[in-house]
C-alpha cells in the first residue's frame, strides 16, 4: 500500500519560482498527510498556456528546475511528479519528471501532441514505456492526450504497470468533462490498474482548465476526485483490495 497526493493546481503562469514554491508547499502538505508521492499537472512548472515563452524556460533533465524538484523531494521525503518543458539538443519536449531526491529522475516525454498549439511548440516523442518503482509498486507515466489512446495505457499495463500517473492540462468543455469522469475510469477498469489524472485549474492566460482531477481504481471507482477549484487530494493505493475485480475482469490475460 502507498498513499499518494495530487495537487489540482492554479499555476502562476511562467513564473517558475512561484510554481516551484507552490509545489513545495503541496509536498509538505503531502508529507503531513502521510503520503510518499505527489502528482502535479502538465507543464505546471513552466505553465501550459505560456505560448512561445515556455520555450525560453526549457531546460535539460539535469537543469536547475529538476534539481530544485529533487531537492524538494529530498527535504520532504515525498517523491514529486511534475510537468516541465525539456530541451534536448535542438528539440523541446512536453515532459514530466518523477524524482524522489535520491535516485536518478525518470523522464517521460509526451508522444501524442494535441492541436496546433502543442504542435507548434513541441517535438512529439516516440511512444515510450516509462516505468519506475515507488513503494514497491511499478508505476508508469503518460501526459494528458496520451491517456486518451487506449494503446498507450495498454502498453504500460502489459509491461507491468500497476498505476499510471497522468499530469494533464485538459481545457474546460464537454470533452474535458467526459474524459475525466468517464474515459479515465474506463482506462483503469479495462486494464485493472490505478490511474491518477491530475489537471490544471483556473486560467493561465491562454486556456481555462477543466479541473476534475481523479484518482481511479481498477474497478473504475474514484478513490478521490476534485471539482472546479484548486484542490489537494490524497488516496490510499491498495492493490490487494481489488483482487476480486482482477479475477473477474481478466482483460490482460485474455488478449
Amino acid at each position: 500500500m502507498i498513499r499518494i497526493s495530487a495537487l489540482q493546481m492554479q499555476t502562476a503562469g511562467t513564473d517558475t519560482a512561484a510554481n516551484l514554491a507552490r509545489i513545495e508547499k503541496a509536498a509538505r502538505q503531502a508529507a503531513e498527510a502521510g503520503a510518499t508521492l505527489l502528482v502535479t499537472p502538465e507543464l505546471c512548472v513552466t505553465s501550459y498556456g505560456g505560448g512561445k515563452a515556455v520555450l525560453d524556460l526549457a531546460e535539460p533533465a539535469d537543469g536547475p528546475l529538476i534539481q530544485r524538484l529533487s531537492e524538494i523531494a529530498r527535504q520532504t521525503g515525498v517523491a514529486v511528479v511534475a510537468g516541465f518543458t525539456e530541451k534536448v539538443d535542438n528539440a523541446v519536449f512536453n515532459s514530466a519528471v518523477y524524482t524522489d531526491g535520491t535516485e536518478e529522475p525518470s523522464i517521460y516525454r509526451k508522444s501524442h501532441l494535441y492541436g496546433d498549439y502543442e504542435r507548434e511548440l513541441f517535438t512529439p516523442a516516440t511512444p515510450a514505456t516509462c516505468l519506475f518503482s515507488h513503494g514497491g509498486m511499478t508505476i508508469g507515466m503518460l501526459i494528458c492526450y496520451d491517456v486518451e489512446f487506449p494503446e498507450n495505457v495498454r502498453r504500460l499495463a502489459l509491461a507491468g504497470a500497476e498505476m499510471i500517473l497522468v499530469p494533464t492540462a485538459t481545457p474546460q468543455g464537454e470533452s474535458g468533462t467526459f474524459i475525466a469522469e468517464k474515459m479515465v475510469p474506463v482506462r483503469a477498469f479495462e486494464n485493472q490498474i490505478f490511474i491518477a489524472y491530475v489537471n490544471n485549474i483556473g486560467s493561465d492566460g491562454a486556456f481555462d482548465y477543466a479541473g476534475l482531477s481523479i484518482i481511479a481504481a481498477p474497478d473504475g471507482s474514484a478513490l478521490a476526485s476534485a471539482g472546479l477549484s484548486e484542490e489537494f487530494l490524497t488516496a490510499d493505493i491498495v492493490p490487494a483490495l481489488y483482487a476480486r475485480s482482477r479475477s473477474e475482469n481478466t482483460y490482460l490475460r485474455d488478449l
